[in-house]
C-alpha cells in the first residue's frame, strides 16, 4: 500500500484562505505548468529491485537424491542449473536490502502545520541513500526522503478541480533546470522534474495561499532548487490523498 508521511507529524493541515475554499483560484504567471514535450527524454517507466532470473523447473526428487540416473546425472552436470539457485538466495537477500532503504527512519521534527511559502531541510548526517517523494494532496505537503531519512518538507501549490494533479507513483522523466511554460505566458518554472508525457512536473513556484497550479506541484524556488540538486531522472514521486505512515512503514 502506498502511503503518505507529511513533515514532523502525519496529519498535518494547511489552513486555506477564502480564495482557496470557495474554489477561486489565482493562475498567475507562476502557475502555469504544461511545456512543450518535444525534447522529452523519457526515463523507464519502472525500475527493477535486481537482475531477472530464469526460472527452471525441477523435479524435487531428482535434487533429494530420489529420482532416476538420468535425473541425477543432469542435476550434477548442469552448473547453470545451481548457479540459479544461489542466485535466487543472493537476489531475496538483495531485495530485503533494498526494501530496507526505503522504510521510514527519521521524520524531521517541525512544530505545527506547515504553512505556505515555508519549508525545512536538513541532511546532516544523513547517509548516501535512493531519493523518494511523497506527496500529499489533502494536506498540500511535499516530503523527500534519503535512504528513509526525511530530509525536506515543504507546502506546495496543486492543481484545481479543471486541472488535477493525478494521483499515482510517477519516476522522473527528464530535469530542465531553465524552463518557462510555453501554452501559459511563459510563466517561469524553474528547477522543473517532470513526471508525465503531458506536462505535469515538480518545479519551482511562488507558493502563496489562495494560488493554484494547472496540475504540477509548485514547490518554493529555494526549496525546488535543493530538491533539484538531489533528485535524478527515474527517482519516484508517489503522489496520494490523505494517506499516512509513520516509523518503521515502507515508504514503497
Amino acid at each position: 500500500m502506498i502511503k503518505w508521511l507529511g513533515g514532523a507529524a502525519a496529519a498535518i493541515a494547511i489552513a486555506f484562505g477564502a480564495a482557496a475554499v470557495s474554489g477561486q483560484w489565482n493562475d498567475g504567471a507562476a502557475q502555469g505548468p504544461v511545456p512543450t514535450l518535444e525534447d522529452a527524454i523519457p526515463a523507464a517507466e519502472s525500475m527493477a529491485a535486481g537482475a531477472d532470473i530464469t526460472t527452471i523447473d525441477v523435479d524435487p526428487s531428482a535434487l533429494a537424491g530420489g529420482g532416476s540416473d538420468v535425473e541425477a546425472a543432469a542435476v550434477q552436470d548442469t552448473p547453470t542449473l545451481q548457479a540459479a539457485l544461489a542466485s535466487d538466495t543472493d537476489t531475496a537477500s538483495m531485495q530485503h536490502a533494498s526494501d530496507e532503504r526505503f522504510v521510514v527512519k527519521r521524520i524531521l521534527p517541525i512544530e505545527g502545520p506547515i504553512k505556505y511559502g515555508e519549508w525545512h531541510w536538513d541532511t546532516e548526517g544523513v547517509p548516501a541513500g535512493p531519493i523518494v517523494m511523497t506527496v500529499d494532496l489533502d494536506a498540500r505537503v511535499i516530503s523527500v526522503f534519503r535512504g528513509g531519512y526525511e530530509i525536506g518538507a515543504a507546502a506546495v501549490l496543486l492543481g484545481t478541480q479543471d486541472h488535477p494533479t493525478p494521483l499515482g507513483t510517477f519516476p522522473i522523466r527528464y530535469k530542465m533546470r531553465h524552463n518557462v511554460s510555453e501554452k501559459y505566458n511563459n510563466a517561469p518554472m524553474p528547477y522543473s522534474m517532470f513526471l508525465t508525457t503531458d506536462g505535469i512536473a515538480l518545479h519551482g513556484s511562488d507558493v502563496q495561499n489562495g494560488f493554484a497550479s494547472h496540475g504540477c506541484i509548485g514547490m518554493p524556488d529555494e526549496f525546488a532548487a535543493k530538491v533539484f540538486g538531489v533528485a535524478k531522472k527515474g527517482d519516484k514521486v508517489i503522489i496520494t490523498r490523505g494517506e499516512t505512515m509513520g516509523m518503521g512503514d515502507a515508504i514503497i
